[in-house]
């Protein structure tokens, strides 16, 4: 593949600096911002994340601020999961649907207060829908794009990382809630939350000048733990069940197929209640596979078969070192997604042997 070619509309962060300075080796472009995909190797840095800390550059995870009289009634419109118990610590993964059912995005918003909300959203133009539906609805609320820039502290050390540059209070964070931790005087949102299985905080850094300040103070505090630059590591996620928006999932499906029907509730009051209602009883569904040979790198969906017959695809894939097998999601048609099926799915270099299993490695 050609390597991406530099310009203003692919954005750069205000930790740009401090990857490039780590020797990043690759980058794939998500909310027009860049997002390291490599630092040492995929395998290097998965290991490494296994067993010590990394700081990773996650500024592309834009923020959708919703602020304003309205602003509970418009999350309530845009997401199927119940917000009712939502406290203003707290942060929920909230899938975002249409009106057909489809997934449009799948979250993580932060209730900063109760007519305040950020939405961290994945890979997609999230602004201008939630633009659309508060016009169209005629919601008294106030939508931007703050300048909030995440970084993860992510693996196994980082709470001992995190607590000597924010204090012992950094421990008392539990998962999916956050604090405001001062920073050279400035408060921090710092919530226990990020994109793999190791655990870790989320910093959302809003205040660019402070930004390499931070990043060089995790690294000077962090020397003894072996810390390093990373990213979301693409074995470790599959390995973990951490779906991808627009490549596990994409608006064709419905939360159901994406797993995420325990986020769907029935008597709420949202845009998509009937078109989820219809789609409530799935006939296709994530599942993870076992996929044996060597396998080329997945860039594109490879269709499985029963026979002759294409009963789904598989959309991620890795070689897993831990689990000496090839990990993979995929999406499979109901009549084929018990574990234990066997199939056959269709690489670039051929066909390969594949497993259904229960359920994902870690």
């Amino acid at each position: 593949m050609a390597l991406i070619s530099p310009s203003r509309r692919l954005r750069r962060t205000p930790f740009t600096p401090g990857v490039e300075a780590a020797g990043v080796k690759g980058y794939t472009v998500y909310n027009h911002m860049l997002l390291p995909t490599v630092f040492r190797s995929v395998e290097e840095d998965y290991r490494h994340l296994k067993t010590a800390v990394q700081v990773w550059d996650v500024s592309c995870e834009r923020q959708v601020s919703i602020r304003g009289r309205d602003a509970r009634r418009m999350m309530e419109l845009l997401s199927p999961r119940d917000l009712s118990k939502m406290q203003d610590d707290q942060c929920y993964y909230i899938p975002v649907v249409d009106r057909a059912g489809g997934m449009l995005n799948d979250p993580v918003a932060v209730k900063r207060a109760d007519d305040h909300y950020w939405i961290s959203i994945a890979d997609g133009d999230f602004l201008q829908y939630a633009l659309g539906v508060a016009d169209g609805m005629g919601l008294d609320v106030e939508i931007t794009e703050p300048d909030v820039c995440p970084l993860a502290i992510q693996g196994p050390k980082a709470d001992d990382l995190m607590t000597r540059v924010f204090g012992d209070q950094v421990r008392e964070i539990r998962f999916f809630r956050y604090k405001e931790l001062t920073f050279e005087g400035h408060p921090f949102v710092v919530a226990r939350s990020g994109y793999s299985k190791q655990g870790g905080f989320e910093i959302y850094v809003d205040r660019a000048d402070l930004a390499m300040p931070l990043w060089d103070a995790l690294f000077a505090a962090g020397e003894d733990l072996n810390v390093w630059a990373g990213c979301p590591n693409l074995i470790e996620r599959i390995e973990g069940g951490l779906l991808s928006f627009g490549n596990d999932m994409t608006r064709e499906n419905s939360p159901f197929e994406a797993g995420l029907g325990k986020f769907v509730n029935a008597s709420g009051d949202y845009l998509a209640k009937a078109g989820l209602a219809a789609r409530a009883n799935p006939d296709r569904m994530i599942r993870p596979i076992e996929i044996e040979g060597d396998l080329p790198p997945c860039d594109r969906a490879w269709p499985l078969f029963a026979g002759d017959t294409q009963v789904g695809n598989v959309t991620s894939a890795a070689r897993s070192p831990d689990f000496n097998t090839n990990v993979a999601i995929g999406m499979v048609e109901a009549a084929h997604w018990a574990p234990g099926t066997t199939l056959r799915v269709e690489t670039l270099d051929g066909a390969h042997v594949a497993h259904v299993r229960d359920k994902f490695w870690i």
